[in-house]
């Protein structure tokens, strides 16, 4: 066998069978928490659901009801069942190299297989009398060529395997970000991060811990198998009989592993999300007082992780000994009943001889084969997690299906048509999709299986409600309303984070699902309400949608914003560090550095949702210069609640209960629209 240097004592092999069954039944470390949220709601203001839904005929997306920062979710319910199919791809990605490892570990089995019959050799040798000459070398060289094989098998199967977590996190990163906007507000960070960090490291089990050597492994089986069946035929039925016991036993335990280890990752998925939900609220909670509560709290993720790894390793207590118990009955029934048949003459001393060492390298691969039965349920339970995710449709997975059926104005490959608005709604409706959990008590669920709950109920929560209105090219057009009136849902729409339920929005008279959405977004420049800022640099985030700037551009940049101070107190200048979601800058900073992203793109529309909303009246007064000076013969539409910020706007459109009120100046609508006029009496306009 390959990974046997000399012929081993029954209680050797009976350890090393177990060492390697126990190895295989080890799980993963929790990963790293994830740094910040995954997604976030497009309209904070809404008091609408939270997912996206369903344009013409695209799957239905959901979200929970308010992604409120501080809110929990039950148990994660299990995802899909992996297959061995499934986790295939992963392995033959590195094919010539398993090729290889898989010729070394018969060669090594060959090798291992020949020991046995030299020191029967041997010993006839001896009982003759007669000179040993070079078959002591040639037993010693076996030895040393299996030793040699497999330190360098161990070693390819270890570069293997680490290469298979390599590609499983690209695949999964990969699909993570091109993901519909509405998972990420379903889904919890840190679970996702969970799935990248732990649940990849379990397939590397499946090629260092006895899957490709159990190869090998099935060759010394069967030779041992024939060299028994050869010396000794009912010595060679006891032992298959106990044999056979153990198989079984292994078998009906080994689905139980699978179904074990899903449930443990699913749970270390829980506890790295409440350890991110803390860690990103860290200062809220130290504020509120609920220190000791959080921490409380994360430690029942963590128990609840505990018990269902102590529930995996009950499990695989079961099956660890039982290569390590058929060894020694094995062992034990051949030195009874084989020194009987010595005895008797029915064969020699140095058939019990070898038929006991054939025995130890017959059992040695059955124990391999345990752990490697182990190590692919455990790894199958964490492709199901990985799985889950790469089966998502990418963002863009309809395109092609409503491109198909949308509204085509002019031809879709040429350039904006001229003379068509450069942003326009008509008649659009749209609907997140509210996800409610299934009440367990319902009397209609009645799911058998515990571990299958009934799917969670999906309904409709309308936000915009037949909404119309065109943006004129190179004009200002400022979108207000009360809190909840779908504000940052329309900008959503024009981002095509989502699409409408009903009705169509164009961009230069072009229905934007008949757009490529690259194309698309880098003609929009988009300051999110909350205005966040990743964690690296000042440059980083600077050029994250203007790769090509120049230093000198962003210079510029942050002196029109007026962030030039922040170049000046820190020696790094544009290589400082801004900290975990920009902690390092105050709020109006982190405010003015997103719109100075935005800014240095220079898009030919501009997006901006509250965007002054931290800022005192001075950097106020700069920013509105700025973004004046940048917008200049482009279409800008901006959020607000503070009307003197846009008062002398273009075209003002007032929103209400998803609905249009009102468009008009400023002037027009205090006369004509009684809810602007009240929120311009209430700040002091009027």
């Amino acid at each position: 066998m390959s990974d046997t240097e000399t012929t081993p004592g029954p209680r050797a092999a009976a350890r090393a069978a177990e060492r390697a069954a126990e190895r295989a039944a080890r799980t993963g470390s929790i990963p790293l928490v994830g740094r910040r949220d995954a997604g976030r709601r497009p309209d904070r203001d809404a008091d609408a659901g939270t997912a996206g839904a369903a344009a013409d005929g695209a799957p239905a997306t959901t979200r929970p009801a308010r992604r409120n920062p501080f809110g929990r979710r039950g148990d994660t319910p299990p995802g899909p069942r992996a297959t061995f199919r499934q986790l295939l791809p992963f392995i033959f990605e590195h094919r010539p190299v398993l090729i290889l490892v898989a010729v070394l570990s018969v060669v090594g089995a060959i090798a291992s297989l020949a020991q046995p019959l030299l020191v029967g050799r041997v010993i006839t040798i001896v009982e003759a009398g007669d000179a040993l000459d070079g078959i002591v070398w040639l037993l010693v060289a076996l030895v040393v060529v299996s030793a040699i094989i497999t330190g360098y098998q161990h070693y390819l199967l270890q570069r293997t395997g680490e290469g298979v977590v390599l590609s499983s996190r690209r695949r999964l990163v990969a699909k993570i970000l091109h993901l519909p906007i509405a998972e990420f507000d379903t889904r919890r960070t840190g679970d996702l991060v969970s799935r990248v960090g732990s649940d990849t490291t379990m397939l590397r089990a499946v090629l260092t811990q006895g899957l490709v050597e159990a190869i090998g492994g099935a060759v010394t089986f069967v030779g041992a198998l024939i060299a028994m069946l050869v010396i000794d035929a009912a010595l060679l039925g006891l032992t298959v009989l106990v044999i056979a016991i153990a198989i079984t036993t292994v078998t009906l335990l080994s689905a139980r592993v699978r179904e074990a280890s899903h449930a443990a990752q699913a749970k270390v998925g829980d506890v790295a999300a409440s350890v991110e939900r803390a860690i990103t609220s860290v200062r809220t909670i130290r504020a509120a007082g609920a220190t000791e509560r959080e921490v409380r709290d994360v430690e029942a993720e963590a128990e609840g992780a505990w018990e269902m790894g102590v529930k995996v390793a009950r499990i695989s207590a079961l099956i660890v000994p039982i290569a390590g118990i058929a060894m020694q009955v094995s062992f034990l029934v051949v030195l009874g009943v084989g020194g009987f048949r010595v005895a008797s003459g029915a064969i020699t001393i140095a058939d019990l001889v070898a038929f006991i060492l054939f025995l130890f390298m017959m059992i040695l691969p059955l124990g391999q084969a345990f752990g490697a039965i182990t190590s692919v349920n455990q790894a199958l339970g964490a492709l199901g997690r990985i799985q889950e995710i790469l089966d998502l449709p990418d963002e863009d997975a309809h395109d092609r299906q409503l491109a198909a059926r949308a509204v085509m104005v002019g031809p879709a490959n040429e350039g904006l048509l001229p003379d068509a608005a450069a942003v326009e709604f008509d008649d659009v409706h749209f609907a997140y999709a509210l996800t409610r959990p299934s009440d367990p008590a319902d009397p209609g669920n009645d799911s058998p299986d515990e571990h299958r709950p009934e799917p969670d109920v999906t309904e409709r929560q309308p936000v915009l409600r037949g909404v119309s209105f065109r943006v004129p090219r190179g004009r200002r057009i400022a979108l207000v309303g009360p809190s909840g009136a779908g504000k940052s849902t329309i900008l959503a729409l024009i981002e095509r984070f989502y699409d409408p339920s009903v009705g169509t929005v164009r961009l230069g008279g072009l229905d934007l699902r008949t757009l490529d959405r690259a194309e698309l977004r880098a003609q929009i420049g988009y300051v999110e309400q909350d205005a966040p800022v990743l964690a690296g640099t000042i440059r980083d985030n600077l050029r994250l949608g203007s790769p090509d700037a120049t230093d000198a551009e962003c210079v510029h940049v942050l002196h029109a914003v007026n962030l030039g101070s922040v170049l000046e107190r820190d020696p790094a200048g544009l290589d400082a560090q801004v900290g975990e979601n920009g902690i390092m800058l105050s709020g109006g900073e982190r405010q003015r550095l997103a719109i100075a992203r935005t800014l240095l793109a220079a898009p030919p529309i501009l997006l901006l949702d509250e965007s002054t909303s931290s800022l005192d009246g001075v950097n106020e007064r700069m920013m509105r210069e700025a973004i004046d000076a940048v917008a200049a013969g482009r279409t800008l539409i901006v959020i607000a609640h503070r009307l003197s910020t846009v008062v002398d706007s273009d075209r003002i459109v007032v929103v209400e209960d998803g609905r249009v009120i009102g468009e008009g100046t400023h002037q027009e609508l205090v006369q004509s629209v009684p809810l602007y006029r009240e929120l311009a009496e209430h700040q002091l306009l009027v």
